[in-house]
């Protein structure tokens, strides 16, 4: 088999045949040249203004929201990984970013200092939906306001899901689906944004509920 010769040779060669054709002065008095310094630069803002009519402005904020509101939409699509226009229900995110972190205390509603999930999602649930539950995971799962189901391929935001720890307690705690599989949950690590996948939630889910459709 004949050995071709290595790429960088040929391109040297060719690159050399290149600069001594370019580089006397028949192929300078050939550059056809027809422009003073005042002309190029005439032309060549008029080339600027043709090429820049073709393009539209684009609004990146057609819903004309706010500047907390675009926050909260960046914020979260980062955290949910999805899309920013996958984040539509901005109040229920509005109401949600200022408990995070809250550590968990039983039959609390106190921000930054102790929150009970049940009391959350009874208080969330009425600043944002204006709909009064009860303050207890069973109340909540016995309310005739919310239409139950089990189906994970349904959830979307905003959708109360119930647990359960243990066998005398059939509804223990409740949580908010957010989206792409993350809730809202309080745990001994507090309110926080956790993955619904993990095994310590799928062990203990039991449904999840939505408001009904006011008639």
């Amino acid at each position: 088999m004949k050995s071709s010769k290595p790429f960088y040779i040929v391109v040297y060669s060719i690159l050399c045949i290149i600069t001594l054709s370019c580089g006397g002065k028949k192929y300078i008095k050939e550059i056809p040249y027809h422009y003073s310094s005042d002309e190029f630069s005439e032309t060549t803002q008029e080339r600027k203004e043709e090429s820049s009519s073709g393009y539209t402005n684009v609004d990146d904020n057609s819903e004309k929201l706010s500047d907390e509101q675009l926050r909260i939409k960046e914020k979260y699509s980062i955290i949910m990984e999805v899309m920013p226009k996958e984040i539509t229900d901005y109040k229920l995110y509005s109401y949600i970013d200022q408990w995070i972190g809250t550590p968990y205390k039983k039959q609390t509603l106190e921000e930054k200092k102790g929150v009970d999930c049940s009391y959350f999602v009874q208080s969330l649930y009425s600043d944002v939906y204006g709909e009064t539950l009860s303050k207890t995971a069973d109340g909540i799962f016995r309310a005739k306001s919310i239409q139950l189901f089990t189906g994970r391929t349904f959830l979307k935001e905003g959708d109360i899901l119930f647990f359960r720890y243990d066998k005398f307690h059939p509804i223990s705690d409740v949580g908010i689906y957010l989206h792409n599989d993350r809730i809202l949950a309080c745990t001994a690590n507090g309110l926080n944004i956790y993955n619904f996948n993990d095994e310590y939630f799928q062990l203990r889910y039991v449904a999840a509920g939505r408001l009904k459709p006011k008639s």
